[in-house]
């Protein structure tokens, strides 16, 4: 019961926090009503799945201060699993989804104990190859349709088919990733306010005095880095339904695992709210600069470079993202008074 209450408790947010989060809610949540068009509606969808993307590597990499660079393979994890257990047994999204979580937090658990023995750059570099090589492993192996990858029939069901995640209109996948944007929320709210949390903050901060404290490091670092997998398999999950053709690229590349961590480093890695502020400026800049831009004649490529610039120039005037922003605002009006 302490935990349910703690993740439904933000009242240690200023007022003006809290009012802005009801209201963004709010608009989340009539969203649909609004008369846009299909694009849009697919590029907050995307932004919603990246948000919980963004979540799950805010535990480790935010609160615990972890670069972890190979969180595709997750994603990888949680898509295949439901899209093989659909195409080849039937078994429906809300069975397999949780199968594939449990599948992917038993391979972070298998590779986190070793990783964690690792520090710094070493650790991010050990990351990106362990995702690469799980990479390599599913694009020659044939029971997942090697480097083709699967296709999700919708054909097969009659639409809209809730059980197994298959409809015809976006606005079904809309409100479902939206409730598992709800969900993630309150997780990771009452994260930071566990115990785990205060560890992993104490051991990003000092993680020789956190030891002297009796915290187990090791320990801490495996089973945060198993709550932020949780997070990543869902999505992927959902991915597998929600695109219905899936492939080692599209899911396992390490240029996912660098889009999900600039989500949390450019909105405010260790807050509660940066992963959904990085998610809100990343994915429309990125989807509307490659429409508007990449598809005029001399300007292809002009996207990323303008997107690659906005991150730098955000990082090197303030390291803590757009957080960091906010809580300078914050610091210097209570000084005035």
């Amino acid at each position: 019961m302490e935990a349910i209450k703690n993740a439904f408790d933000f009242s240690d947010f200023p007022k003006l926090d809290r009012t802005v989060a009801a209201l963004g809610a709010v608009l989340l949540l009539l969203f649909p009503l609004f008369p846009l068009s299909s694009f849009a509606m697919a590029t907050m969808i995307q932004f919603l799945m990246f948000s919980v993307y963004g979540m799950g590597w805010n535990t480790i990499g935010g609160y615990g201060g972890q670069v972890d660079l190979g969180k595709a393979q997750y994603v990888g994890i949680g898509a295949y699993t439901t899209a093989v257990m659909l195409i080849y047994w039937d078994i429906p999204f809300w069975i397999s989804m949780p199968l594939g979580l449990a599948l992917s937090v038993g391979w972070s658990f298998l590779i986190g104990y070793p990783l964690f023995r690792l520090k710094g750059h070493y650790f991010a570099i050990a990351t990106i190859a362990t995702s690469l090589v799980l990479k390599d492993v599913f694009e020659v192996w044939n029971f997942v349709g090697a480097a083709r990858g699967l296709e999700i029939s919708p054909i097969k069901y009659r639409p809209p088919d809730f059980w197994r995640l298959i409809f015809k209109e976006d606005v079904y996948y809309y409100y479902v990733i939206l409730g598992i944007f709800f969900c993630g929320l309150l997780v990771i709210n009452w994260f930071r306010k566990s115990r785990l949390g205060f560890q992993l903050r104490s051991i990003k901060d000092n993680e020789d005095i956190a030891r002297s404290l009796g915290v187990d490091v090791h320990w801490a670092k495996i089973k945060t880095y198993a709550i932020a997998t949780a997070f990543v398999s869902v999505v992927g999950s959902f991915h597998a339904c929600y695109i219905k053709n899936i492939e080692p690229e599209d899911t396992m590349s390490l240029d996912i695992s660098v889009l999900i961590a600039l989500m949390a480093m450019l909105g405010g890695a260790g807050s509660l709210w940066g992963p959904v502020i990085g998610a809100a400026i990343l994915i429309p800049m990125k989807s509307y600069f490659k429409e508007w831009l990449g598809a005029h004649a001399g300007l292809v490529g002009l996207d990323l470079i303008l997107y690659s610039a906005i991150i730098m120039l955000v990082a090197a005037v303030e390291p803590r993202g757009i957080w960091g922003f906010v809580e300078k605002a914050r610091r210097r009006k209570r000084n005035n008074n």
